[in-house]
C-alpha cells in the first residue's frame, strides 16, 4: 500500500503543469483544477499598449520569469539648509548702533529690543549672540525696506514693494557679515527719494514737545518706505491730499499739474500702473456704481446683449463727455486713470475731492503731448527729409495730435516709452529749510497709521469699519 501511495505522488508530480508548486506534506494533496487553454486575444494597438509589460503565462497561469526592469524616477535632491549666520562682536556692535539710531528714521528703537541684544553680547555665548542678532536684523531690515506699518493698516494701498523678501533678506545678511558691513547693509534699504531726506531733516530739527508735528512727519516717512526704493528714472506721481500730479525725470520735477481726486464717498485708492499711451476723443464706459445717475439720460448710449437687455451705458466723445478730450491708458484692477474734464472750474477750488475716484488733470493734453513726442524714431531721417517711422511705429507731433482731436475720431496713441504712474497719499511734505507743508487728511487715514506705527492695539470693531471703508 505504501509503495502504491509513493507511485501516486510521483505520477502527480510528473503530471503537474510546469511552474505549479506541490505541497510536500504527509497528507493527500488535491490536484490543481485544470485551466482550459484558450486562444490568446490579439494584442491591442501600439498606442493602447500598457506602459508596464504583462507577465508571461502558461495555460493562463502567470509566470515570474525575467520581468523587464521598471525605471524609477530619481529622488529629488533637496539641498540641506545653510548653517545659521555667525555673528562677531564687531558685527553685533554695528547692529546695536543702527538700532539706537533708528529713531532718526521715525521708528521706535524699543521695537528692536536693544537691551536684549546687549544681554546676548555679554553672555559670551556665540550661539545665543548669533540668534539674537539675526532676529533683530531681520525685523529692522524689514521695517527699513517695507515700512513698520503693514497690511490693512495701510488702508486702500495697492502699490507692491519688491524691495525685500525672505530670500533677499538672508542673502543681504550673509553678505553683510562676510564683509563686516552690517550698518551699511541696513541703511542701504532706506528710501533715496529727496522728499524722504527732507522729512528726516525736518524730524531732526522739530522740538520734541511738538508731538503732533513729529507724528505727522513719522507717518509720512513710513509711507515713503511703503513705496519701491527705485521709482524709475521717469515717472508720474499723484499726491491725493495735495491734489497734484507731477512728471519726474532723473529726480527733477519737469511739470506739475493741478488735479481733482476722489470724493470722500468715492476715495481714490493708492496704486501703481504703467501708462502705455492715451486715447484721444475717448468714450466713457460708465461704471456700474455710477450707472443709476446716467441711466436713460440724453447723451448716453445703452449697450445691449444678445437677449436685447441693456448690459451697460456709454457716453460718446463730445463736448459733454466726462473724460474730456483725452484719457491715459494705464490698466489697473481698480480702473483708475488720469483724464481730462469738462468741469475745468474745479481746478480753481482749494478742496478738490469731487471725482468718482479717477484723477482729473489740468493741462493733461500738454503732458500727453510731451510723452507722445519725446525721443527720436528708430530710423532717423536724412537731413531735409521727412522722418521715417520704424515698422509699426507712429510718429506723433503736436500738430498731428490736434488734428486727431479735431476729427472727433477715437484714436489710441502709444507712448514711445511707457512709464509708471504712482498714486500716493502723503499728507505732509518737507521743504529744504526743514519747514513742513501740511495737506488736509481728506480720507482720515493719518490717525490709524500713527496708531499702527506706535503699535497701539486696535479693537476688532475699528478694524472692521476700516475694511468696509476701504472697499
Amino acid at each position: 500500500m505504501r509503495v502504491r501511495f509513493k507511485n501516486l505522488l510521483l505520477f502527480t508530480a510528473l503530471a503537474a503543469p510546469a511552474g505549479l508548486a506541490i505541497a510536500q506534506t504527509g497528507t493527500a494533496v488535491r490536484p490543481a483544477p485544470q485551466v482550459q487553454a484558450t486562444r490568446p486575444a490579439p494584442p491591442p494597438p501600439a498606442a493602447a499598449q500598457p506602459s508596464t509589460p504583462r507577465p508571461a503565462t502558461v495555460q493562463g497561469v502567470p509566470q515570474l520569469g525575467n520581468p523587464q526592469p521598471v525605471t524609477m524616477p530619481a529622488p529629488e535632491v533637496v539641498p540641506p539648509p545653510p548653517p545659521p549666520p555667525v555673528w562677531t562682536m564687531a558685527d553685533a556692535n554695528q547692529l546695536l548702533l543702527t538700532i539706537l539710531n533708528s529713531g532718526r528714521e521715525g521708528l521706535d528703537p524699543t521695537d528692536y529690543d536693544a537691551a536684549g541684544l546687549m544681554s546676548a553680547m555679554r553672555s559670551n555665548d556665540p550661539v545665543l549672540l548669533s540668534a539674537a542678532a539675526t532676529e533683530r536684523f531681520n525685523k529692522l531690515s524689514a521695517d527699513f525696506a517695507l515700512g513698520h506699518v503693514r497690511g490693512d493698516d495701510k488702508q486702500n494701498w495697492h502699490i507692491p514693494d519688491p524691495d525685500l523678501d525672505s530670500g533677499r533678506q538672508d542673502t543681504l545678511l550673509r553678505t553683510a557679515l562676510a564683509q563686516h558691513r552690517i550698518g551699511d547693509a541696513l541703511t542701504g534699504l532706506l528710501p533715496t527719494h529727496p522728499q524722504y531726506a527732507a522729512l528726516k531733516n525736518a524730524l531732526t530739527i522739530t522740538p520734541k514737545t511738538e508731538s503732533g508735528k513729529i507724528n505727522r512727519i513719522r507717518l509720512n516717512m513710513d509711507r515713503w518706505r511703503w513705496l519701491p526704493r527705485d521709482l524709475g528714472e521717469r515717472y508720474i506721481i499723484v499726491n491725493v491730499p495735495a491734489f497734484t500730479a507731477a512728471l519726474v525725470e532723473n529726480g527733477n520735477t519737469i511739470s506739475r499739474h493741478v488735479a481733482v481726486a476722489g470724493a470722500t464717498k468715492t476715495p481714490t485708492p493708492q496704486l501703481m500702473a504703467t501708462a502705455t499711451g492715451v486715447i484721444l476723443n475717448p468714450w466713457w464706459e460708465v461704471p456700474k456704481s455710477i450707472e443709476p445717475e446716467v441711466r436713460g439720460k440724453a447723451g448716453y448710449v445703452p449697450v445691449k446683449g444678445k437677449d436685447g437687455k441693456i448690459q451697460r451705458w456709454r457716453q460718446p466723445p463730445g463736448p459733454r463727455n466726462a473724460l474730456g478730450q483725452i484719457k491715459f491708458v494705464m490698466y489697473n484692477p481698480q480702473s483708475i486713470y488720469l483724464h481730462d474734464t469738462t468741469a475745468k472750474s474745479l481746478f480753481d477750488t482749494k478742496m478738490r475731492a469731487y471725482s468718482h475716484g479717477c484723477i482729473r488733470t489740468e493741462h493733461i493734453m500738454q503732458l500727453a503731448t510731451r510723452l507722445l513726442t519725446e525721443g527720436a524714431p528708430a530710423q532717423p531721417a536724412a537731413e531735409g527729409a521727412a522722418a521715417v517711422p520704424a515698422e509699426g511705429q507712429t510718429i506723433w507731433t503736436a500738430e498731428k495730435i490736434k488734428e486727431v482731436v479735431a476729427s472727433k475720431k477715437t484714436v489710441q496713441a502709444n507712448f514711445p516709452k511707457p512709464l509708471p504712474v504712482y498714486i500716493v497719499y502723503m499728507s505732509s511734505a518737507a521743504l529744504q529749510d526743514g519747514s513742513i507743508k501740511d495737506y488736509a487728511d481728506i480720507y482720515k487715514k493719518d490717525g490709524k497709521v500713527i496708531a499702527a506705527l506706535n503699535d497701539v492695539p486696535r479693537t476688532p470693531v475699528a478694524k472692521a469699519k476700516d475694511k468696509v471703508a476701504s472697499r
